[in-house]
């Protein structure tokens, strides 16, 4: 038998504060044959970032705690790292009242896993072309 090169599985960071729905965005990463890269917070994304530059797609949810703004955060990743492709989610916003980041896709919670999936295999082809 020959030997046979792994697919190499993209990497996408998670960025969920809630413990629950960053399992579920995890496992939903996961199944998709994608390699989750999980941030508990917005520091600890922040420090991901400056170390894996391997990162092309980030999951994120705006609905962050102690009035961090989340759309804000996704303008700083598209500004500050232009490459990655950004999946934003949230459960307090509608798409028609945010400013999206350019290369920036939406999904309200709760999120439809094959929506965020195909948009993630999407961006996963811009990433390899």
């Amino acid at each position: 038998m020959g030997q046979s090169t792994p697919l190499r599985r993209h990497p996408v960071l998670v960025i969920e504060d809630e413990p629950v729905l960053r399992l579920d965005a995890i496992d939903m990463v996961e199944k998709a044959g994608f390699e989750a890269v999980e941030a508990l917070d917005v520091a600890d994304a922040i420090r991901i970032l400056e170390t894996r530059t391997d990162i092309r797609i980030v999951y994120m949810d705006l609905d962050m705690p102690r009035g961090v703004r989340g759309i804000e955060i996704a303008a700083t990743i598209r500004n500050r790292w232009p490459p990655i492709e950004i999946i934003l989610t949230a459960a307090s916003f509608a798409k028609a009242d945010l400013d999206l980041p350019v290369r920036s896709e939406f999904y309200p919670k709760p999120v439809q896993h094959a929506d965020v999936i195909a948009a993630m295999r999407r961006m996963a082809g811009h990433v390899d072309g």
